[in-house]
């Protein structure tokens, strides 16, 4: 009797500890201007205000500052195969981040705490990501300090730095996914995917798509590891 009972406590312990992680993020505007560790040539593209993913206890995980405008190839139209925003252009800026403490990305791999910017990049096609996700999008860091000019980076210079400002021989990267259907385009929120446990938000990207102004809404994700 004493064990059922414990078993029975220590599912509803379970359950109740699921039901505060369900809860446990949101998002809120950031009024902080983007960070003065970044280079001035980066710094002047991105918005005024950004946004931050803060916890049940108040403690802000993540801020995140958007470019004013990001260059398209045109309006966007859904995935193209295997990558979700054909519009943009590899190694492109697209903002910055900040990690008050210390931080994790997609691979969980620990990422210090800083300031970084945020590129941009596809998963290259080969065995050592298969299964990881079915799209190729990803968000790239790379050390806000050292990342001084706005041009495009190739994939191999993109790949590298990304590496070195995870400290690893593989690049910080968090994966980009679409927005889920109905959210509004200009509406950040978090977004929760229980079954893979993670935590993102949705972030609208002001697009100039050949000269004229689109949103184009995605999902960041910030909190949470691949599961293969």
């Amino acid at each position: 009797m004493l064990r059922d009972r414990a078993m029975v406590l220590a599912v509803l312990l379970v359950i109740g500890t699921n039901a505060v992680a369900q809860d446990s993020y949101k998002v809120e505007t950031l009024k902080s201007a983007p960070p003065d560790a970044l280079a001035p040539a980066i710094r002047s593209t991105l918005d005024a205000q950004g946004y931050k993913l803060v916890d049940a206890q108040g403690a802000v995980y993540a801020e995140v500052w958007l470019r004013k405008s990001i260059p398209a190839t045109g309006k966007p139209a859904g995935p193209n195969g295997a990558v979700q925003f054909p519009v943009l252009a590899e190694g492109e800026l697209i903002g910055a981040l900040r990690f008050p403490g210390e931080g994790h990305d997609y691979r969980d791999q620990t990422i210090a705490k800083g300031v970084y910017t945020l590129r941009y990049g596809l998963q290259p096609v080969n065995g050592d990501h298969l299964g990881v996700s079915t799209y190729r999008d990803y968000a790239l860091l790379l050390s806000g300090a050292k990342d001084k000019e706005l041009k495009n980076l190739p994939q191999k210079s993109l790949q590298d730095r990304s590496a070195e400002a995870a400290g690893t021989t593989h690049p910080a990267v968090l994966i980009l996914l679409a927005a889920p259907e109905g959210v509004a385009k200009g509406e950040p929120m978090p977004i929760h995917d229980d079954t893979k446990n993670t935590w993102g938000i949705v972030l609208p990207l002001k697009l100039d798509a050949k000269g004229e102004a689109v949103m184009l809404p995605v999902q960041l994700v910030l909190v949470g590891a691949a599961m293969s």
